[in-house]
């Protein structure tokens, strides 16, 4: 696939010897994806991505993937504090709050899993550790958003899918467990603040704060696979 260059003064080298295990991927909530370039490669921004996107299929390397860029933030997976060192971030231009969450195109979508393919191989990263931006940052963080088609990446191995049933019991302390083991970390605790990216992922359409049967049953087959 083609990949223009556009270097990002933005990075730095990954800290403690670390190599990439997880990818992480955002929205860029702007209007255009020239304008997500023009700040992604701001030195006053002091923000990047490994790769930028765009809606028709066009992708920018802006930062070197041995190199740590400043994509992800506060947060944790799978017991990493340290997100940037370990991964490799990917903005998908799309504006989504700021006009309704639009879904993601079909070349946009197309170009993502050619990169994906290289990416996990050169690296091997698995699919449990295709992960949204929500997933590493719950209640800071809600991108790629809910209209990111996660089941089609996990039909092609790029990204974990699971169906949650109605059999599970409503018991915060196993969902607390099982979202642990698949690799979630709750901020201070709040463990039902984790029902926010479980839910963008795998049930967008489900709100309230009340637990229910099928998010039990989703983080219960999320650690049956050591993964989210």
């Amino acid at each position: 696939m083609q990949i223009h260059s556009r270097p990002s003064p933005n990075f730095g080298p990954r800290r403690g010897g670390a190599r990439p295990s997880i990818v992480v991927i955002h929205y860029t909530a702007m209007a255009s994806a020239e304008a997500a370039l023009e700040r992604l490669c701001d030195p006053a921004a002091e923000v990047s991505a490994h790769y930028l996107i765009a809606e028709d299929g066009r992708v920018w390397r802006l930062v070197e993937e041995a190199e740590r860029a400043w994509h992800a933030g506060r947060g944790a997976w799978r017991g990493t504090d340290d997100v940037n060192s370990c991964s490799i971030g990917i903005e998908l231009a799309n504006p989504g709050p700021l006009a309704g969450f639009p879904p993601f195109p079909e070349p946009q979508m197309a170009a993502l899993e050619r990169l994906l393919d290289g990416i996990m191989a050169r690296w091997r990263i698995g699919p449990a550790d295709v992960i949204g931006h929500s997933d590493m940052a719950p209640g800071r963080k809600s991108d790629p958003g809910p209209k990111f088609d996660w089941r089609r990446l996990a039909r092609g191995g790029r990204a974990v899918w699971v169906e949650g049933g109605s059999a599970a019991p409503t018991d915060w302390a196993e969902f607390a467990c099982a979202v642990s083991a698949a690799g979630y970390r709750a901020v201070d605790g709040d463990w039902p603040g984790l029902l926010e990216p479980l839910r963008l992922r795998f049930r967008p359409w489900a709100c309230g704060a009340a637990l229910a049967p099928e998010d039990v049953a989703i983080a219960r087959a999320l650690a049956a696979l050591g993964a989210a």
